[in-house]
């Protein structure tokens, strides 16, 4: 039953989230929101909400390493799984600028996160400071925004990437609630479902979540990305992915905090945080030097997610 909770989650979760993008979207065209504010805010916001829903769950159900393994899980499977997915498809580039501004805060973000690993709990203070520097990048982003014509033009290409959202007041109203509330129904059952595996089989709720609830959230990411090679519009793919990482480390965690002390599992102090930094050093540092993602190196990063997923398998208990 416990599987079925997990798989009916997901799935839930999955559709959830993209009903409330979609509304999110269609409510802020029908107040005349410009369509770069929309990509920059809402479509983050949107794309990291299963995460949130399914992280402030399990810290309230007593889960820190389900909740803070969801977040290192995501990012680790954003950066080798998506992008070496969407590059496999398609070659991924971006602008110097894009690359040096979102890529720098994520790399920032998660060395961040690294150090709160290290301090081993992450508290309601620093949540506080994790959801103010999200606002500032936002707001510096905007007045970048205001100022420079192509990055304006380029966060209205992300909203613009969300086809068929709704246009009447009464649909926007109809797709934001039901998308809330299959966001909430999704991630109590996914949450349900992997306490119930982890406790059935022995396995650590951190590697729980580092996979199969870090990969089922990742999902608006991933289907999103596919359809952006597909079309070749991979400069929002790319910004979908690196502003994916920094919500939600700054945005996910922060806010998670304010409802729960996090206590990062020792694990994931010794493992995981520095397999997503180093994740997150490789990416950045290709996209600096290169600003391309070709398909060798995506089929590299397909290899090592690989790799890394395999390497949790003695740690499950179940090898």
């Amino acid at each position: 039953m416990d599987v079925v909770y997990l798989v009916a989650g997901l799935v839930i979760l999955f559709v959830g989230g993209e009903l409330t993008v979609r509304g999110g979207v269609g409510l802020a065209r029908y107040l005349g929101i410009s369509a770069a504010v929309i990509g920059l805010t809402v479509i983050g916001f949107g794309t990291s909400a299963p995460e949130l829903v399914v992280t402030v769950q399990a810290a309230l159900a007593g889960q820190s390493g389900l909740a803070v393994g969801n977040v290192v899980g995501s990012n680790i499977s954003n950066l080798l799984l998506i992008l070496g997915t969407g590059a496999a498809i398609w070659p991924m580039s971006c602008t110097v600028g894009a690359a040096r501004r979102d890529a720098g805060v994520m790399t920032a973000s998660a060395v961040l996160l690294v150090g709160l690993g290290l301090y081993g709990v992450i508290l309601w203070w620093h949540g506080v400071l994790m959801v103010a520097a999200l606002i500032l990048y936002l707001f510096l982003t905007y007045l970048q925004d205001k100022r420079d014509q192509a990055s304006c033009e380029f966060h209205a290409s992300e909203a613009e990437e969300i086809e068929n959202a709704p246009t009447s007041l009464p649909k926007i109203i109809l797709f934001t609630l039901l998308g809330l509330v299959g966001l909430i129904v999704g991630a109590d059952l996914m949450v349900k479902g992997a306490i119930g595996i982890a406790e059935k089989f022995g396995v650590p709720d951190s590697i729980i979540g580092l996979t199969v609830v870090a990969l089922g959230t990742s999902l608006p990411e991933l289907a999103a990305t596919v359809v952006a090679a597909y079309r070749k519009h991979t400069d929002v793919a790319i910004a979908n992915v690196l502003g994916s990482c920094t919500f939600n480390v700054l945005s996910i965690l922060g806010i998670t905090s304010l409802v729960a002390p996090l206590s990062i599992d020792p694990d994931i102090q010794r493992i995981d945080l520095w397999v997503m930094l180093a994740a997150t050093v490789l990416v950045t540092a290709v996209l600096l030097f290169r600003c391309r993602i070709g398909r060798a190196t995506g089929l590299i990063f397909l290899v090592g997610y690989v790799a890394y997923i395999a390497s949790l398998v003695p740690r499950s208990g179940l090898s």
